[in-house]
Order: structure tokens, then C-alpha cells, then sequence
């Protein structure tokens, strides 16, 4: 019987890559997207054609309660061996420009939508003793925070606090953990001004970005045997920092 894994934010980036990165090891594969339905699609029939699997996919706004509570509902008879909180929006403006709206929203989709998902999906998997929870936070939720971020920033780091209290909450039968990407070549950091990216370079150790598929491989790992007693851990995946 093959494994499942849910992964939201699938249509793009690092939750495509953990999507065809979980697909070749043969897991059933579950995708929620927002309004990227042509890119979801198309990641869709990659998986299908290259993995010869079936995909789901779901239409959900993590800022809408009903929403996740329907997805739920859909899913009540699939037993979903792991849970990746991947999907995340940046509403990146100077300072003065921050509203309490845009705020409430990076919250809303960053971290109140992974607590409610967690909460219904996690109490499922700890009734069968059995599961994985990763959260994607990141690096700017720890120590690299930038002032035009500060509602992202403040998502990541709750995100960081609610996997620390989630693995307390589903011990002895859950793993929850969490990867911290620092940059990534995502279509965000495309969009980045080159002298920016360049500064930010230099600040690594590896001088480069990471691949979504650099990601995806430590998702993978810390669902396997092999990370059997690897739980409440935050595993930075930024290349090193140059301190």
C-alpha cells in the first residue's frame, strides 16, 4: 500500500519540487493551490506521466476556515502518512506601507491555515498512531530578518513556535519538524533587483541560491526511517552564513 503525503502550495517552487521528489519514491501524492489552477495542472500531468500516479488536487485558500474544513472533509477516508505545510505568501512593502489588512492576511495563509490543517489532520494521524508533520518555514523567522518582510518574518517565526508546541502536543506518536530555507530560486527570487541578489551571495557560504529540489530532498529525508528519531528540529537548509 503506498504511502500519502498532503503538501500545500504544490503549483510552483519548493512545493512542486517536494511534490515530484515524494511522487519518485512512489508515494500518492495530494496538492492544494490557490489560483494557479494552469501551472497546478501542469504539475499534475508531470507526476501523472513521469511517475505513472494519480494526482489530487485541491483548490484552498488558507485564509478561509470553511475552506480548510471542507478539504478535510474530502480527505477523511485517505489515510495521509505526512503533512507539508509548504504554501506561503510575502506582501513585501517599505514600513509605512504596512497595513493591518496585509498583515492579518500573511498571517492568516502562513500560520493560522498550518495550526488549522495541524490541528484537524494531526489529530487523525495521532488516532492512528503514525505520521510526519514538516512545516517550511524559514530563516527569516530566526535570525535574517529584512524590515520590508516583518509580516512574513513574524509568520516564520510563529511557524517555528507552533512546530516546537505541535511536537509536544502529538509526542510519542507524531514527528514534527520544520526546514528553514534561507534563499531559494523560486519565482520570488527571480523577480529580486541583481545588485540585491549579488549582495545577498556574498552573504553565502556557498555563494548561490538553492534549488527547490535542494529542499524537497530534506523534506523527503525527514519522512524516512532514516530520521526516525529526528522530531522537533528546525534544519536550516541556507547554504551557511557568512558570520
Amino acid at each position: 500500500m503506498p504511502k500519502t503525503v498532503l503538501i500545500t502550495g504544490g503549483d510552483r517552487g519548493i512545493g512542486k519540487a517536494i511534490a515530484l521528489e515524494y511522487a519518485s519514491h512512489g508515494y500518492q501524492v495530494i496538492l492544494t493551490y490557490h489560483t494557479r489552477k494552469e501551472e497546478m495542472r501542469k504539475v499534475k500531468k508531470e507526476i501523472e506521466e513521469k511517475y505513472h500516479q494519480n494526482v489530487e488536487a485541491f483548490s484552498l485558500d488558507l485564509s478561509k476556515e470553511e475552506e480548510i474544513e471542507a478539504l478535510c472533509q474530502q480527505l477523511e477516508n485517505t489515510s495521509l502518512d505526512v503533512l507539508i505545510n509548504n504554501a506561503a505568501i510575502a506582501l513585501d512593502t517599505v514600513f509605512e506601507d504596512k497595513t493591518k489588512t496585509n498583515f492579518q492576511k500573511t498571517l492568516d495563509v502562513n500560520l493560522i491555515g498550518p495550526f488549522l490543517l495541524c490541528q484537524k489532520i494531526g489529530r487523525r494521524m495521532f488516532e492512528q498512531k503514525k505520521g510526519t508533520i514538516i512545516n517550511i518555514t524559514s530563516t527569516n523567522g530566526i535570525d535574517t530578518p529584512y524590515v520590508e518582510s516583518l509580516d512574513y518574518d513574524a509568520s516564520k517565526a510563529g511557524l517555528i513556535s507552533l512546530t516546537h508546541n505541535l511536537a509536544r502536543a502529538f509526542a510519542p506518536y507524531l514527528r514534527v519538524n520544520a526546514i528553514a530555507p534561507g534563499w531559494v530560486n523560486t519565482e520570488m527570487s527571480h523577480s529580486l533587483d541583481e545588485t540585491f541578489k549579488k549582495q545577498e551571495e556574498a552573504k553565502i557560504l556557498l555563494d548561490r541560491f538553492a534549488d527547490p529540489e535542494e529542499i524537497a530532498s530534506v523534506a523527503y529525508f525527514l519522512s524516512t526511517e532514516g530520521a526516525s528519531y529526528i522530531n522537533d528540529s528546525i534544519i536550516r537548509v541556507d547554504g551557511g552564513v557568512k558570520r
